[in-house]
This record gives structure tokens, C-alpha cells and sequence, in this order.
């Protein structure tokens, strides 16, 4: 692929695997082997059924008709929402399980932030009768209570993350301290296209399906594959890669990810890293994150716990610095006034993540004809407090 990796771990200059001497035989074991697995035919007849029977693929895609009358154009919703567990989080855990079921693991460790991956995580394990620890900060297990109910009721162990901004990239780091205290037996979900190679490569194999299936969707709702615009939210970025993959090599298609603004990019509480990023390592690989002028990690800040992130996946920022996709942000208000405009126009109550693409719409000018496809990652049933306390319902 003209936009994918290259053999030593690379996305242009960003990448690689920048790891503890501790985690080298485990990074080194999932890069020898990861390939040579996911392209078994029996690990992708596996995967393939699990997709279509428990997770309920493919999503569908749906034409929204008054967003498509408001905005003058052809709106796509590509509905990761519908998926069991409520978002697209659950492509990859299904992936990553049997990856570390063929590895012979005996325990699984996770980060989250918004909790939809922390979920995914649970299920899979519960499902596969395979130890569960998810580490997640402790504001964020606040503010998305339900999903930290979730992981217990599927009988994971969720561990709080009292460091820094008690947010995702506290949880991270945790998760990265067990995995170097528990190298022999544990894998890590890593639940974005974020960390050492091979992690961000794997996770955007295993969330393309978002693509494929909307390529042959749209095919058969228009005629034509290719839309003229898609569009995702981003924090590390998974479903915007997901969403992406299969139309990085079609140039005419405009890519168009979404960050968190939080209170405004100037304000000192955003996590917007392409507009406030250097390049840098973070947690494992090179890449573009917010940081001092010596190196500091700086703390992010978004309404949305899926966003708070202080970097973007390796991939993500290859394509913002050679200009193949357009990286913009969008604040805390203007997100939820989206998600509350997607409930009352199309019924859709989004996660506060999802919202932030839908709110880029109001910026954005459309011929008549385009077609439009925007990622629906994940529902916002977990986000309702927020909504509530927001517009006092």
C-alpha cells in the first residue's frame, strides 16, 4: 500500500518501536509472527465469522435524508454504533483475542478512555474464558460510569489511573508498566493504531473492514465506490484508519479526520496535536504529540474521554505532513450542539467522539452530487450525564 508501512516499521518518518529492553522479546514475537497469523486461512475464517455472527457485520450504511437536505449533499452515516458493544472498538479486540489465543497468552491487559474499548476488551475476554485487567484514569471512569459497570459485570478488573490527568494517557502508561512487569504470559490490546510497531499496523488491518464494507455499500446505493469525502473523529484514530484504509490509494477522495479542540485550540485545554503538536515519541512509536519545548508530555484536555489524548497514531500523522488528509478540530460546545442536532434531525443519540466529525459539517461547502460518509464510531448512551448536565434537560 503507497500510504502503509514500511518493513522496518515505518509511515514515512513516523513509527517504529521505541521500547524498554523488557518488552523486546514480546513487541519482537508479535512482529514476527502477526503477519504469517492474521493471513491463516483458519484465524480469517474465525475472524470472519465472529464479525458477521457476534458482532452483527456488516454495519449498516445508512443514507441520512435530512442531513443530506440540510447540508445540500448525499450524507453517509457508516453505522459503527450498531455493533455489539456499541462501537467499532470490538473489530479489533475480536482480532487481537485470537491473535493472543495463537500466542498461547494466558492474560489480557487494556487501556481506555471512553470505555467502549475497555468493554470490547471485557467481552472478548469473557468470551474466551481469558483473564481481564483494563486500566483506565480515574476521571474518566467518573465521567463514563456505565462502561466501568460494564467491564465489571463482564468480569474484568478495572484499575484506576491516579497519575498526571488521571485521563487515557495515564492509563496507557500503566498498562505499558504491567506488560514490562508481565512479559512472559499477558498480551496488550492496544485499542487504537497508536504504540510500538506492529500495533498500529495490526489494529488498522483489523478496523479496515470499515472501509471494505462501505467501498461495497456504497457501490451498490450509488452505483459508484468512491464518495468524494470521508470523514472521522481523532484521537489516537482508529476508526478514522479503519475508515480511511481502503481509500488512502484513491486520490480523488478527500479524507477529512477531526480532533478535539476542548475549550478552544489557543486555550490550554485541547487535545488538537496536529495544530498543537511536535514530533516526538510517545508511547512506543514516533509520531505527533503535544509536549513542552524539553520534551514534556503536555496534558490534553476534551469533553469526550475517546479524544483525550495528547498524540495521534504514527499513520495519522504521515498523512497530515504530507498533506493526503486534511486535519482540522472541533470544540467541546460545537460537538455537543452536533450530537444533539443528530438525535433530533435523525434519531441517532452519538457518542460525544462521533459528534465532533458531525459538527466539521457546518464548516464545510458541498456540490448537490457529493457523496458523503461520515463514521458513526460509536453510540452515546455512555455520554448521556454529559448531554443532560449540558443542555439541562
Amino acid at each position: 500500500m503507497k500510504y502503509g508501512v514500511n518493513e522496518q516499521g515505518y509511515y514515512g518518518d513516523f513509527g517504529g518501536a521505541y521500547i524498554p529492553e523488557m518488552l523486546y522479546p514480546n513487541v519482537e514475537e508479535l512482529r514476527l509472527q502477526y503477519l504469517n497469523i492474521i493471513n491463516d486461512p483458519g484465524f480469517k475464517t474465525e475472524f470472519d465469522d465472529l464479525l458477521k455472527n457476534y458482532v452483527g457485520r456488516p454495519s449498516p450504511l445508512y443514507h441520512a435524508k435530512r442531513y443530506s437536505e440540510k447540508y445540500g449533499a448525499n450524507i453517509f452515516f457508516k453505522r459503527e454504533d450498531l455493533n455489539h458493544t456499541g462501537s467499532h472498538k470490538i473489530n479489533n479486540a475480536i482480532g487481537q483475542i485470537l491473535l493472543a489465543k495463537r500466542l498461547g497468552k494466558k492474560r489480557i491487559i487494556a487501556e481506555t478512555g471512553a470505555g467502549q474499548h475497555g468493554v470490547a476488551t471485557a467481552t472478548v475476554c469473557a468470551l474466551m474464558g481469558i483473564e481481564c485487567v483494563v486500566y483506565m484514569g480515574a476521571v474518566d471512569m467518573e465521567r463514563q460510569a456505565p462502561n466501568v459497570s460494564r467491564m465489571k459485570m463482564l468480569g474484568a478488573t478495572v484499575r484506576p489511573a491516579t497519575s498526571g490527568s488521571k485521563t487515557l494517557k495515564d492509563a496507557t502508561n500503566e498498562a505499558l508498566r504491567d506488560w514490562i512487569g508481565n512479559p512472559v504470559d499477558t498480551h496488550y490490546i492496544i485499542g487504537s493504531v497508536v504504540g510500538p510497531y506492529p500495533f498500529p499496523d495490526m489494529v488498522a488491518r483489523f478496523q479496515s473492514v470499515i472501509s471494505t464494507e462501505t467501498k461495497k455499500q456504497l457501490l451498490e446505493q450509488t452505483g459508484n465506490e468512491l464518495p468524494q469525502y470521508v470523514m472521522a473523529c481523532v484521537g489516537g484514530g482508529s476508526n478514522a484508519m479503519g475508515m480511511f484504509y481502503h481509500f488512502l490509494g484513491d486520490e480523488e477522495v478527500k479524507l477529512v479526520a477531526v480532533e478535539a479542540a476542548g475549550k478552544g485550540v489557543n486555550s490550554g485545554h485541547s487535545a488538537a496535536t496536529t495544530f498543537l503538536g511536535q514530533e516526538g515519541v510517545l508511547h512506543g512509536s514516533r509520531t505527533i504529540l503535544m509536549q513542552t519545548e524539553d520534551g514534556q508530555v503536555v496534558e490534553p484536555y476534551s469533553i469526550s474521554a475517546g479524544l483525550d489524548y495528547p498524540g495521534i497514531g504514527p499513520q495519522h500523522a504521515h498523512l497530515y505532513k504530507i498533506n493526503r488528509a486534511q486535519y482540522t478540530s472541533i470544540t467541546d460546545d460545537e460537538a455537543l450542539r452536533a450530537g444533539l442536532l443528530c438525535s433530533q434531525m435523525e434519531g441517532i443519540i452519538p457518542a460525544i467522539e462521533t459528534a465532533h466529525a458531525l459538527a466539521q459539517l457546518e464548516k464545510m461547502t458541498f456540490k448537490a452530487d457529493d457523496n458523503v460518509v461520515i463514521c458513526i464510531s460509536g453510540r452515546g448512551d455512555k455520554d448521556l450525564d454529559t448531554y443532560i448536565k449540558y443542555f439541562n434537560f
